[in-house]
């Protein structure tokens, strides 16, 4: 089969052990990459049992960007597989992904139906713009169609266009709008991406993040990582005015309401800002934003 898995993991190697063992029927066939992103704790003995399984161990911490680019890189396949630690594949469907994205050389991804803890399916999104911000919402995930990202735990990819867009921008580690930021280039560049129902794993979504972060941390990084995600990405002029009329009303509240997590979030996306411009203006257009956000609020 041309299809290479990468799994990345952190600190969860009971999890990692449990879904492999869970996994690996389905992945028949299949080359299997594990990235290691805990330097300080190897995990070889215990993948000593998978003798189908490559595994890479960073050398420092590189978060879920700098993981995943890791594993795509060592990938032998044209497609991979992006398998976050805590999904579990329900059966083999996703082999159905690869005939579709086999048969459309345009086709930059197709990502799944996830079951959640309490049952519920999620994975389609949509993305929309308001009061000065790109925000994004589940839609409900019963029709096949055009998807807003490919989420980075549960989809399948074509390589050669992951590569042609420079993989995941580790500027968004260790976690956070990485995927949003993929796809949405992707789009840009004329390409796109779909929703299959027909596809589903199990993913309990935050539960890996929640264990090892702070949740004032978590939503430091989110904050952060939206800001960047918008001066990157965003190149309509009057998309670009809105956000600043928008983006100063925002910090004057979190300045009276002492919200702390905004402006730390803010602070550090400033410090990014010469390096963020300089992404700005090498990002594909072929696409507009305007073009690219009616085509999810339609």
């Amino acid at each position: 089969m041309n299809i290479s898995v990468i799994i990345p993991t952190y600190r969860n190697t009971d999890v990692l052990i449990q879904n492999l063992k869970h996994n690996i029927p389905y992945l028949e066939g299949c080359e299997i990459i594990v990235v290691n992103d805990h330097p300080d704790t190897s995990i070889a003995k215990d993948l000593n049992q998978f003798a189908q399984v490559t595994l890479i161990e960073n050398k420092h911490n590189m978060g879920f960007s700098g993981t995943v680019n890791t594993g795509v890189h060592e990938a032998m396949h044209d497609f991979v597989l992006l398998l976050n630690d805590d999904v579990k594949l329900l059966n083999n469907s996703f082999k159905r992904a690869l005939k579709e994205l086999q048969e459309d050389d345009s086709l930059f991804a197709v990502s799944f139906a996830q079951k959640e803890m309490d049952g519920t399916i999620v994975g389609k999104n949509m993305i929309y713009w308001k009061n000065g911000f790109l925000r994004h919402q589940a839609v409900k995930p019963d029709e096949p169609g055009p998807n807003a990202w490919a989420e980075g735990g549960s989809c399948l990819i074509n390589k050669k266009l992951f590569d042609e867009l420079h993989g995941f921008d580790e500027m968004f580690n260790p976690f956070y709008w990485e995927d949003i930021d993929l796809s949405y280039r992707a789009w840009k560049s004329g390409y796109h991406i779909l929703f299959d129902p027909e596809i589903r794993v199990e993913h309990h979504h935050e539960t890996t993040i929640s264990n090892h972060f702070r949740k004032d941390r978590i939503e430091t990084i989110a904050y952060r990582n939206q800001l960047l995600f918008i001066w990157k990405n965003i190149s309509g002029w009057d998309l670009i005015i809105s956000h600043k009329f928008y983006l100063i009303k925002m910090l004057v509240r979190a300045i009276m309401k002492n919200d702390v997590n905004f402006l730390e979030g803010f602070v550090q996306a400033l410090k990014n800002f010469p390096r963020v411009l300089i992404k700005h203006f090498q990002n594909p257009k072929q696409r507009s934003d305007h073009e690219l956000l009616k085509k999810f609020t339609q």
